[in-house]
């Protein structure tokens, strides 16, 4: 066991490279690290900045163009340059990593038990039937329910947060020395954050091993972590304790990150502006089962009696965790998905509107999601993307006046007008995102649905999306129906909240009145975990 304060990794001079077709990128340039025995040391920085390549790196996990330089010891061994099988010696043992996707990192074809179960038969022998025991031990050990029944599950059948409590197991199964978590709560309900946190510190106590949080998340760090290194563009900036890092930053970089946490309020709209969208009495069911090979039928109902009011230029902030029906009102709310209910558009009713009877309205009623690179289609040059609709709603247009409109609805989200001709693998998760709100403000709308539209960015591009979509309203009166479950941002888009948990409103009302004074036990938990109070 060692010693309180020592140092169990040390990384000196390293640099990780990678060849491209246009020359070579210098990911990682010269860092210095200090692991220490029992603590957690967060590096932190925006994407892009090298973070989680340079534990990669050190892992011997880089991908076939990249290559490491410098050293990485490990309690005096040296894992740079390390055969692969004396580096198997040490990764998965000693030092074992958890990633921030675990769907991706999980095999969809094999049981979880079998998964977890993996590196014990690796690195400690003897048969899957042998090391089911442990298996179990390692699932209670991280609160999956019902681990007997849990173990023969496959990644599909578990929620988000269960998953990543698979992957932790995984990492904890041969009691590692350091423990690496690169970004372990991104895609994680707050309420989940909190648990998963929770969790990692009480085995960190347990094992007493260091962690490595790799995160972009300056809350969490700051009540999670020991030690912060600040990288940007592949180097430090600034290295100290969590104390000093946010008590006295010395480096202008981290003073912006640390000021980049969602600030402001948006004007509140007339208290008498009239209704834009409305849904009454709004409920939306799903049919489970009933198929040829599925046996019982049945049906979920995803929300249950809801009614939202939205008015001209006013934006309703939808909060809840996974699940809670947030996306799914959403979408009934502009027909793109069937409900029963009251639906209206202005004055129009629209409640028994076919998908025909809607298309003159889809332009003044667009949507953004979540993931603009799932949502931006690869083989198209941003340019067509954002004119796609014109096609259909103003079909009379030349080429050259949609290539006008499209220059325009560049540069009115900040984008460079002569980027129209480059492809979405080409830009940043945040310039994306401006693309994908380029693309449904060409047609003038007058609702935008925005579903989770900065979850997958950094903070600091999650604030100049926040203050575009601002300008944006203000400028063209716009109504939002804001659809999130990170409360930071949701405070400083919002004029109204409206809470959902299992398909119902457990509380609404103004902004202030929701943060400030909330009556529901389920609201108050979910401020709790998003502000840590």
């Amino acid at each position: 066991m060692a010693e309180a304060n020592e140092t169990i990794l040390a990384v000196r001079g390293l640099k990780v490279n990678f060849t491209t077709p246009d020359g070579i990128v210098e990911a990682v340039k010269g860092i210095d690290l200090d692991v220490r025995a029992g603590e957690t040391l967060a590096v932190v920085g925006e994407s892009g900045s090298g973070k989680s390549q340079t534990m990669m790196g050190i892992m011997g996990l880089l991908a076939s163009n990249g290559a490491v330089t410098g050293s990485a010891r490990y309690r005096g061994q040296e894992l740079v340059g390390l055969p692969a099988k004396a580096l198997n010696n040490v990764r998965g043992v000693k030092v074992t990593m958890i990633f921030q996707e675990p769907m991706t990192s999980l095999d969809p074809l094999y049981p979880i038990g079998r998964q977890i179960a993996e590196p014990i038969v690796h690195h400690r022998g003897g048969s899957y039937k042998d090391a089911r025991k442990r298996v179990l031990e390692l699932l209670e050990l991280v609160g999956i329910p019902d681990p007997k029944r849990r173990i023969d599950s496959y990644p599909h059948e578990l929620s988000g947060g269960q998953r990543q409590r698979v992957m932790i197991a995984m990492a904890l199964a041969n009691e590692p020395d350091i423990l690496i978590a690169d970004e372990p709560t991104t895609a994680l309900d707050v309420t989940i954050q909190a648990q998963i946190l929770d969790l990692l510190r009480s085995l960190q106590q347990r094992f007493g091993m260091a962690i490595v949080l790799i995160t972009h998340d300056l809350g969490i760090v700051k009540h999670f972590a020991n030690h912060v290194t600040v990288m940007r563009r592949g180097e430090v900036v600034e290295r100290g304790t969590t104390a000093e890092i946010f008590e006295t930053p010395k480096a202008d970089y981290t003073r912006m990150l640390l000021d980049a946490e969602p600030r402001g309020r948006k004007a509140p709209p007339d208290g008498n502006a009239p209704i834009i969208l409305e849904g009454r009495n709004v409920a939306v069911d799903y049919q489970l089962g009933g198929g040829l090979f599925s046996g019982k039928s049945g049906h979920f109902r995803a929300v249950d009696n809801v009614t939202v009011r939205l008015r001209e230029g006013q934006t309703i902030g939808i909060v809840g965790e996974s699940g809670s029906g947030k996306s799914t009102l959403g979408r009934a709310l502009l027909k793109l998905i069937p409900g029963s209910g009251y639906y209206s558009f202005g004055s129009t009713d629209i409640s028994g509107f076919d998908r025909a009877a809607m298309r003159p309205l889809r332009r003044q009623m667009q949507l953004v999601f979540q993931d603009p690179y799932g949502s931006l289609s690869p083989r198209l040059p941003v340019g067509e993307i954002i004119t796609e609709g014109l096609y259909i709603h103003e079909p009379q247009l030349s080429r050259d006046e949609r290539d006008r409109r499209a220059i325009e609805a560049l540069k009115e989200v900040g984008l460079d007008p002569a980027a129209r001709n480059r492809y979405p693998h080409e830009f940043s998760g945040g310039q994306r995102q401006r693309v994908a709100i380029a693309r449904a403000m060409i047609l003038k709308p007058k609702v935008v649905i925005l579903d989770e539209p900065t979850s997958a960015l950094d903070r600091s591009v999650q604030g100049q999306v926040i203050e575009l979509l601002r300008d944006l309203q203000a400028r063209h009166d716009l109504s939002y129906l804001f659809i999130s479950h990170d409360l930071s941002v949701v405070k400083a888009m919002s004029d109204y909240v409206v809470v959902m948990k299992n398909g119902r409103i457990v509380e609404e009302g103004e902004t202030d009145e929701i943060f400030e004074a909330p009556r529901e036990t389920y609201t108050k938990t979910l401020i709790g975990a998003a502000f840590n109070v």
